[in-house]
């Protein structure tokens, strides 16, 4: 990325390098002007015989010329670039942050100058737990506006201590997509992940970026301030907002009749689910996820828990009817096989239907599914999980399909971050219609999501 950087500031025409050329030039004049004073000054006045061997130093009159004058000018220059670097991090960088979504400061002006290599647009993703985290890692590569809104609904685990002890919005789906946005292998997104395990420990089970987190809400006193900080101490690409600051709990009603209270029990419970929903009426919506949503030029739903990541976001009043309101295009990514206890025996239509029911009728424009077969062959008799499979139908509950391979092929019950992203920009900059998006491959009976798989959050986290 920074490599990228340097050859954009590089590129001729930016109408920038030159006033930083006649900048150094005025500071050369400037320095002319001073030297030949200092001369002067040295040439007309003694300096006291005490003070003689300490000027000689200073002025480094043991170096011979022309290597004197080369030290000090080399010197200069090292300086001032390095001033100038830190100068424009500090006053500009925090300045265009704010607006650009991630975009550095050379991209900004190349795409002033010239436009953008390709079109830049504004992706909004909807989900949570590690789903999302690999639909992210694939999108942080591309040249977009990227800004995913998570659910804060988890109550297991780490999250559901800290939940409980310091009655804050659930951080652990959060802290998931910052780490995912953050620069690949970085030490900081390593830490953050870090997960304590001494046994006995009251840390115990608790990762550091939750305490993070958690420290940070504590110490600036709001929720929102401290995924602000997190992302700038992660160096994010893009944005991760909560969709809502609310401390919600998540509720089930199940097929046997029962209800269930809490994200974590929902998704351990057998019977099937018939409709997910909160404890409490009016939640408020994030309103900055709101706007980011009625500025998509793409809005992506999962992939990931279908019942316990991604519906929970529309359960937040408001973000239904920012999707509608919305001139994007809205694509939900069917995961890749089922999830134990939460979307056993669901094929993609299944998936789909979820998902109408709980956006309305004629919001979602398409559900892309997984066309590879490979998923079928990878699944065992001993895993309780299925894969969703494509069955060739153009449509279902009137949601156009588009099918392409974008399982991973080292594990092929997860999403490929670049296969993924690489299929979703296609739907997003171009007009191609969905047959011709089609890949070759012939449908297969059975490949669904992940479960724990393309999108299910890790439990604890």
């Amino acid at each position: 990325m920074e490599h990228n950087s340097l050859r954009m500031w590089l590129r001729p025409g930016m109408k920038i390098k030159r006033w930083i050329a006649l900048f150094m030039v005025a500071i050369t004049i400037t320095s002319l002007a001073l030297a030949m004073g200092a001369a002067w000054v040295y040439e007309h006045y003694r300096v006291p015989s005490a003070l003689q061997g300490f000027v000689e130093i200073i002025t480094l009159q043991f170096i011979p010329h022309p290597w004197r004058g080369l030290l000090i000018l080399a010197t200069g220059i090292l300086l001032f670039a390095f001033a100038a670097w830190k100068l424009s991090h500090s006053v500009l960088t925090p300045l265009l942050r704010e607006i650009t979504s991630g975009r550095s400061v050379a991209e900004i002006f190349v795409g002033d100058r010239f436009g953008p290599g390709r079109p830049t647009v504004n992706v909004v993703t909807i989900g949570g737990g590690t789903g999302l985290g690999f639909l992210l890692r694939g999108l942080k590569q591309e040249n977009i506006n990227l800004t995913a809104i998570v659910t804060v609904a988890d109550d297991g685990g780490s999250t559901g201590r800290i939940r409980s002890d310091f009655e804050i919005p659930a951080p652990g789906d959060i802290r998931n997509c910052l780490v995912s946005l953050a620069e690949d292998e970085s030490t900081m997104g390593k830490l953050f992940h870090y997960r304590f395990d001494k046994e006995g420990s009251e840390l115990s089970g608790h990762s550091f970026g939750n305490l993070f987190i958690t420290a940070m809400t504590q110490l600036t006193g709001s929720f929102e301030q401290a995924i602000m900080e997190s992302a700038r101490v992660l160096n994010i690409r893009g944005r991760v907002l909560p969709s809502t600051l609310e401390n919600v709990t998540l509720c089930a009603h199940l097929a046997d009749g029962n209800t269930v209270r809490g994200e974590s029990a929902i998704s351990h419970e057998r019977p099937a689910i018939r409709e997910v929903f909160f404890d409490r009426s009016g939640i408020r919506p994030y309103e900055p996820a709101l706007a980011a949503i009625l500025n998509a030029d793409l809005i992506v739903l999962g992939p990931g828990s279908l019942f316990t990541s991604v519906l929970p976001n529309l359960l937040v009043d408001g973000v239904k009817e920012a999707i509608r309101w919305s001139p994007g295009r809205t694509v939900y990514v069917c995961n890749v096989a089922t999830q134990e206890g939460e979307t056993d025996h669901y094929g993609y239509a299944d998936h789909v239907r979820e998902i109408v029911h709980y956006l309305g009728e004629d919001e979602l424009d398409f559900a892309l599914v997984n066309s590879n077969p490979a998923a079928v062959s990878a699944i065992g008799p001993d895993l309780p999980v299925e894969a969703v499979t494509y069955d060739g139908a153009p449509s279902a509950h009137g949601v156009q399909i588009i099918a392409r391979d974008v399982v991973n092929d080292r594990n092929p019950l997860r999403h490929d971050p670049m296969k993924l992203s690489s299929a979703l920009l296609d739907l997003a900059t171009s007009g191609v219609a969905v047959t011709q998006m089609q890949l070759d491959l012939a449908p297969v009976p059975g490949i669904v999501d992940d479960p724990v798989v393309a999108g299910s959050p890790a439990r604890g986290s």
